[in-house]
């Protein structure tokens, strides 16, 4: 597997660090082994608040840094001001990164720092992230695909290192639950994360997307959990009514990695 020993002289060769911080496995990993090599002289965590990032994963990112010692400040951006982001093209993440990444850079060089850094993985280089390539413009380092990381390394990793969330499923940005075309609305944001707050009530575990797909959801699950769905169905049907969806239905095939590409935009 890969080493966390190898992980922290790497980050040492980086000088002073800036992360920007999910609170995701990945960037969680990160923000502890930053944090134990470099210590707070050199090291901070930044995390970029905006309505696409969901209240419980905010509380997250706040809990493990609190547990962790890690040093953290949060930095406002406003990427549902930009139309280009706003209009939800295939590339919406890319406008998203721009504008966390143009941010967190003056920020970092304004105090000081040396270098940005992120999350990304060795397994995300070659799936649709249109993210990396603002990450490229602005110069930030992506230190776990550096040294050839994948999800299974960074899990284990956690894990050795205490990591109460080493195991959790992956949880991106509100945004991406809405159909590709459809305009990004803080409302629309709000309606996803308290539809899935819901169904976590009820009991849905693991992998969990309700995709926004305008007047109607889709419920994306493990098929371990279909039968926590069909056992209160109808209570989902009403919340789901009550939070403004004309209709709900449950994919078939159950939670699959990037079906949203696969959703019709009309």
């Amino acid at each position: 597997m890969a080493d966390l020993r190898a992980l922290q002289e790497h980050l040492h060769g980086l000088g002073r660090v800036v992360l920007g911080f999910s609170g995701g496995v990945d960037s969680t990993l990160l923000a502890v082994a930053a944090t134990q090599a470099l210590g707070p002289a050199r090291f901070l965590a930044v995390i970029g608040r905006s309505p696409s990032l969901a209240q419980s994963q905010h509380q997250a990112a706040l809990a493990v840094a609190a547990r962790f010692a890690i040093p953290v400040r949060e930095l406002e951006t406003r990427e549902l001001e930009d139309p280009r982001y706003a209009a939800n093209p295939t590339t919406r993440c890319y406008f998203c990164k721009s504008e966390l990444w143009s941010r967190l850079t003056v920020f970092a060089a304004a105090r000081g720092f040396d270098t940005v850094i992120d999350g990304t993985l060795a397994d995300d280089l070659t799936e649709h992230r249109p993210g990396l390539r603002a990450a490229r413009e602005y110069g930030v380092r992506s230190p776990l695909a550096e040294l050839g990381w994948r999800k299974i390394d960074v899990r284990r990793g956690a894990r050795l290192l205490g990591v109460p969330s080493w195991d959790a499923p992956a949880s991106p940005c509100l945004a991406s639950r809405v159909r590709y075309g459809l305009e990004v609305t803080p409302e629309r944001l709000r309606q996803v994360e308290r539809a899935e707050a819901f169904l976590r009530v009820l009991g849905v575990e693991g992998d969990l997307r309700v995709r926004h797909l305008g007047g109607s959801a889709r419920i994306e699950v493990d098929p371990s959990c279909f039968a926590v769905l069909d056992r209160h169905w109808a209570r989902v049907e009403r919340e789901f009514r009550r939070l403004g969806f004309g209709s709900v239905a449950r994919a078939a095939e159950g939670y699959r990695r990037g079906a949203l590409l696969t959703l019709a935009s009309g």
